[in-house]
């Protein structure tokens, strides 16, 4: 029976470039480029591994395999290595919406303050590479405004009040207003 396990040079060859079409072929010439023998080890682990043998895998999709990192990424609070995630997941075809319910979804399985910073370094890519703007007026941003400038804003209780659900007696929520 012929032996069917790839070899490292073959990930390699497999995962790099898988690696340079996701996080982008400057970003990875660079850290190959710039690596001393001691960091080479390392950027032959890294192709070889993720992007040879994880990545070049054919059971998913890329976009697929981005969304599943942001998640890992959120739960290990690897919020530098998230932000390169979050580029190479817009150019695998994931919109700024996923990557939204999918950091949405890390809240409730890795905690607030992990999807919190995940957020935070989505943001600024996604600010960054204009894919959102910096900031958008809202309600909120309007009340805080007209607290500092004295300019009258919408009321905050009644703001609160228009989106809170109805209670019936019984205590359960109906999702209805009277």
């Amino acid at each position: 029976m012929p032996d069917t396990h790839p070899t490292a040079e073959s990930l390699f060859d497999l995962g790099l470039p898988i690696r340079r079409e996701v996080l982008g072929a400057e970003y990875v010439d660079k850290a190959m480029d710039g690596a001393n023998d001691f960091m080479m080890a390392f950027q032959h682990a890294t192709t070889e591994i993720a992007w040879g043998y994880a990545w070049g895998r054919p059971g998913l999709d890329r976009k697929t395999r981005s969304l599943l990192n942001l998640a890992m990424l959120t739960a290990l609070r690897a919020h530098n290595e998230l932000k390169l995630h979050v580029k190479g997941a817009i150019t695998n075809g994931v919109t700024v919406d996923e990557i939204k319910e999918t950091l949405l979804h890390t809240a409730a399985y890795c905690g607030i303050p992990a999807a919190l910073e995940a957020f935070k370094a989505a943001n600024e890519v996604l600010v960054a590479g204009g894919h959102i703007p910096a900031v958008k007026t809202s309600v909120k941003a309007g009340v805080k405004a007209g607290a500092k400038t004295g300019v009258k804003t919408p009321d905050k209780k009644a703001a609160k009040k228009a989106v809170k659900p109805a209670v019936k007696t019984t205590g359960k929520t109906t999702g209805k207003t009277k």
